[in-house]
């Protein structure tokens, strides 16, 4: 399975998201450190997430990311070296728009 389908996957079950979108932003990091995975291939090793969830309700914007990293852990220890995250509610979502 592909780093950004298990990223799908992992918050698909944890967040059941009204919307998810998982970017691999890996060809603009070419040459930086941890562009290249350690096998040596090129890819999917940084993301950007977007992610829409009523379970994000109440909380704030560091628990989200908290609960986020919590539910990627074994991307986040291997595979991912970098992610950015957006974490809304549907409201803050609708705002953005």
């Amino acid at each position: 399975m592909s780093v950004s389908a298990s990223l799908r996957d992992k918050l698909t079950s944890a967040f059941v998201p009204l919307l998810l979108e998982v970017r691999d932003e890996s060809a603009r990091h070419a040459g930086h450190a941890g562009a290249t995975r350690d096998d040596g291939s090129q890819g999917e090793t940084h993301f950007h997430v977007r992610l829409v969830s009523e379970s994000f309700v109440g909380l704030s914007r560091v628990e989200r990311q908290r609960r986020i990293y919590a539910a990627l852990k074994e991307e986040l220890a291997g595979p991912v070296h970098a992610l950015s995250l957006e974490a809304l509610t549907p409201s803050e979502a609708q705002k953005a728009v």
